[in-house]
């Protein structure tokens, strides 16, 4: 990148509504709710899109608030810094997509969750959201693990996510929900 035109011509290019790159806290969470609820309002959309679109980033965004690990001398030393973007596709669909470093020892236990949710259709997400909302399972930073299946209920789609190996300790964890019109 030679200029910041350049990076203004990327991002415009891409459909980029909003992005965010630094440290995740709640006020920056309560900022970025509320750039994203005046901008959707100003779309033409049918509101249900409006709704479905906000819930999901809010759902993402409490996943990265609450996922972030304090303990990490990584995390820590790069201040809980994480990636947001929410861009309109030229289908008309909406992408958020998320990044964050996570514990390699993690990445299993994850990986496992997100194929589990991947695998089951719109009637199966619907039970197994239930299943784990009655059995009361805990998640290690103390959710139930409701965050993903709930995403991927209200998103319509599979998601997409990825571990760029970063060394011996972390990973850094990409996510993208595409919105299903």
């Amino acid at each position: 990148m030679d200029n910041i035109h350049d990076f203004y011509n990327m991002m415009e290019d891409g459909n980029i509504m909003l992005s965010f790159k630094g440290e995740v806290t709640s006020d920056l969470l309560t900022s970025i709710l509320q750039i994203m609820e005046s901008k959707m309002e100003t779309l033409d959309e049918p509101p249900k899109i409006k709704k479905k679109v906000y819930n999901i980033l809010v759902e993402c965004l409490q996943n990265l608030y609450h996922h972030i690990d304090e303990d990490d001398a990584l995390t820590a030393a790069n201040e809980k810094t994480a990636l947001f973007m929410i861009r309109k596709n030229d289908d008309g669909e909406y992408s958020i997509m998320t990044g964050n470093y996570i514990a390699n020892e993690n990445i299993h236990i994850l990986k496992a969750r997100l194929d589990k949710i991947n695998s089951m259709d719109k009637e199966e997400l619907k039970d197994y959201y239930k299943e784990v909302l009655n059995n009361g399972e805990m998640s290690a930073k103390g959710g139930g693990g409701l965050g993903m299946i709930d995403i991927a209920r209200k998103s319509g789609k599979k998601l997409d996510y990825d571990f760029a190996k970063i060394d011996d300790k972390f990973s850094f964890f990409s996510l993208i929900v595409n919105i299903a019109q």
